[in-house]
């Protein structure tokens, strides 16, 4: 699991108008929080929090938080980034503080491995999960949970139960759900309503009599 290092502020203050001016000077306001942990407000440099995130492991990274009194050496993921409607850009971020020997879930990535045999047979393949929660150490968290679907025909189905988990990794369900399905590629039939049928069999026979008054007139 990759980890990394990012600095931090605490902040005093906090409300709408505080954020906005925290942006507006090159900062991104943020709160930590955890199980049995109080949450605390505070800032951060959001390219520096945008480098730690693009790795491989993305929002699994695990991120030491430095340069903040109480905060220093804690270890915390990224847990929901909130970005802006249009810009795109961050607006605001919480962390969760973990503790590296004991488990948590986390959300990981499907990583579909080889080609269906039922696709070269028309078949379409499915992604009906594209994450898994998973529940380990840390420090094992996977980059994904790798699925081979060589082996699938045109109407087979991968649930839940039948995805091997990586070591020292348990994948988190209640129920045997459908991950990956493989279907046939149906044709797309416009469906034309019989009434708006009629109308324009109409108009188009009025232009025809039309027509057909105006070469009688010439």
């Amino acid at each position: 699991m990759a980890q990394v290092e990012l600095n931090v502020d605490i902040r005093e203050k906090s409300g709408k108008g505080v954020a906005r001016k925290l942006r507006a000077a090159g900062r991104l306001p943020a709160v930590v929080y955890g199980k049995g942990f109080e949450t605390i407000t505070i800032t951060v440099n959001p390219k520096e929090l945008e480098n730690a995130v693009s790795g491989e492991t993305g929002l699994n990274t695990l991120i030491t938080l430095k340069g903040a009194a109480g905060l220093d050496g804690k270890v915390v993921i990224l847990k929901e980034a909130n970005v802006h409607p249009i810009r795109r850009d961050m607006i605001s971020a919480d962390f969760y503080a973990i503790n590296l020997k004991e488990k948590s879930t986390f959300m990981v990535p499907i990583n579909v491995i080889g080609t269906a045999v039922g696709q070269a047979e028309g078949g379409s393949l499915q992604l009906v999960r594209n994450e898994l929660e998973v529940l380990c150490l840390p420090t094992e968290v996977p980059q994904s949970v790798d699925i081979d679907v060589t082996a699938l025909e045109i109407g087979d189905t991968i649930h839940i139960e039948e995805v091997t988990a990586p070591a020292g990794v348990e994948l988190v369900h209640d129920v045997n759900f459908t991950v990956i399905t493989l279907s046939i590629i149906k044709e797309e039939v416009e469906v034309v309503d019989e009434d708006e049928l009629e109308a324009v069999e109409g108009e188009v026979e009025g232009e025809d009599v039309a027509e057909g008054d105006e070469a009688a007139a010439e």
